[in-house]
């Protein structure tokens, strides 16, 4: 029997949430199959199995929070019974069929005994003739008789064919065991009379729930009956607002199918539970504590300033649009956020000094030789800071081919640990929600920090002298936050009026 013991994702991190089981007790898994689905402070890893064998225990439900070296899950990794090969079970067969007579036979651990017609030794190639006793295998006539048609009926009743089956979205497949409570007794044995109902809502009007595991968590911990409930999710769905609504109201788990009268039946969608009008609690855990550690300790060490500058972009925007029409760049989503990470990259070159950061126990100031350049991501699992290594050596091509791939394994909730360590400098984009700038907070471990503005048509002022005019451009505002310990006023200043020359006028590039 081997446990495996929940691993180190990486970076040193201590705890984990398991999220989601790919396994059940009794399946048959494969060394490096994935088992499990559990979220660190930094990302959702799939976890491989280093063990070959037979699921015998999960030793950690869905949303516990489980410790570094902890076991999560026990596994038999004994020899499987070793299979006959079809010359094999042809002799099997033989031995054990008509022709054989009153001959006694046993196929037992692959091997094959006993005196065939003739008085010669059936012995499979590789082993010797059997001397234990001689077993009999029970044909298919020695099976136990099908139960009584009575015992039949009372199964079979219990499952109703007229309610609702419930399907995947994407594939029409009942819903598998663990997405749906079992109802009613077992099914009956093998050789019984089939049952011809499919998983659906019995007459007792407890049907299946639809549920993700931690809301099925969060119901039992509040004591919520999630049968009692209609989902306010897409396709019926329930979610934690519905679950903490029922809490408010005093939905109570049952503790037994107590649905033998009409009131415990599932409300319809005139009876749907009004949202909860008082206070939630979330809890702080995975990637919201690990933000808001990050934030508390970046804020409270590092003396942050914040220099802000609208600038003209309408030169950026027309290289974009040529850009789209370029077979390169073929089937890429390019935006504006790819030309202000390549402005950002060609300006640390004029300061470096932004492309560093702060050794508080050595007192010293470590200029890092590559940037990395962390660009945040708003994810469903929050807010994470994937960097992409040495992006101040990668051509405009190679830039908008690995911000692609960030923004989507981002998007996925695939980002794994080491994506979100190492990083030197950060660009973060709150003009996608219409915002024109915002005072960032340096990522923990870096000296600088860009924000993107929305990008808007404003009137602004070009030319010069009697040429000078109004006229609507493309305008965005960068806001700049910088570590103060290492950068001084001018550094900042220069580097921001750098980017902002190069969006401006994308040839000014070239100078650097």
């Amino acid at each position: 029997m081997k446990q495996f013991r929940l691993p180190d994702p990486g970076e040193g991190l201590v705890e984990a949430e398991i999220v989601t089981w790919r396994v059940a007790v009794g399946d048959q898994v494969e060394v490096n199959d994935i088992v499990v689905e559990i979220e660190t402070s930094k990302s959702l890893v799939e976890l491989p199995v280093p063990y070959a064998g037979t699921v015998t225990a999960l030793l950690a439900a869905e949303g516990d929070v489980v410790e570094v070296g902890a076991p999560i899950i026990s596994i038999d990794d004994g020899p499987p019974e070793p299979a006959l090969s079809p010359d094999q079970q042809d002799l099997a067969a033989a031995q054990l069929g008509e022709g054989a007579g009153e001959v006694d036979a046993v196929v037992e651990d692959g091997v094959v005994g006993g005196a065939a017609p003739g008085g010669r030794v059936a012995v499979l190639v590789g082993y010797g003739p059997r001397t234990t006793e001689a077993k009999r295998r029970p044909r298919k006539a020695d099976r136990p008789e099908p139960p009584d048609v009575e015992a039949h009926d009372q199964v079979a009743d219990t499952f109703s064919t007229s309610g609702p089956v419930s399907f995947r979205a994407d594939e029409r497949t009942p819903l598998t065991p663990h997405q749906s409570e079992p109802v009613g007794p077992p099914l009956p044995g093998p050789g019984s009379a089939p049952v011809t109902a499919v998983r659906s809502a019995p007459a007792t009007g407890r049907g299946v729930v639809l549920a993700k595991p931690p809301v099925r968590k969060l119901a039992k911990d509040r004591g919520v009956d999630l049968q009692a409930l209609v989902g306010s999710g897409p396709g019926g769905v329930i979610t934690r607002a519905d679950v903490e609504a029922a809490a408010e109201v005093g939905v109570e788990a049952a503790e037994s199918p107590a649905a033998e009268s009409p009131a415990a039946e599932s409300p319809s969608a005139e009876q749907r539970l009004e949202p909860a009008t008082t206070d939630t609690r979330i809890p702080v855990r995975g990637v919201r504590k690990a933000t808001a550690d990050a934030m508390v300790a970046s804020a409270f060490s590092a003396p942050h300033v914040t220099e802000w500058l609208a600038c003209d972009v309408t030169a950026s925007m027309e290289l974009l649009e040529r850009l789209r029409s370029r077979r390169e760049f073929a089937g890429m989503r390019l935006s504006p956020l790819l030309l202000v990470a390549k402005a950002v990259c060609l300006a640390l070159r004029q300061t470096p000094i932004l492309n560093s950061s702060f050794d508080a126990e050595a007192e010293e100031i470590v200029v890092h030789g590559s940037v990395n350049l962390g660009i945040a991501a708003a994810t469903p699992r929050g807010l994470l800071v994937p960097n992409i290594k040495g992006a101040g050596d990668l051509s405009l091509l190679e830039l908008a081919t690995a911000v692609n791939e960030l923004v989507s394994v981002a998007k996925e909730g695939k980002t794994q640990p080491a994506a979100t360590s190492g990083g030197t400098f950060t660009l973060t984009n709150v003009g996608v929600f219409g915002v024109d700038a915002g005072t960032p907070i340096l990522n923990p471990g870096e000296v600088g920090i860009v924000c993107l503005g929305a990008i808007d048509r404003r009137p602004w002022v070009v030319g010069t002298g009697v040429d000078e005019r109004i006229e609507p451009r493309w305008v965005t505002t960068l806001a700049l936050s910088f570590d103060h310990r290492v950068v001084d006023g001018e550094q900042g200043s220069r580097f921001l009026a750098a980017v902002a020359d190069i969006l401006s006028d994308p040839a000014v590039g070239l100078l650097f």
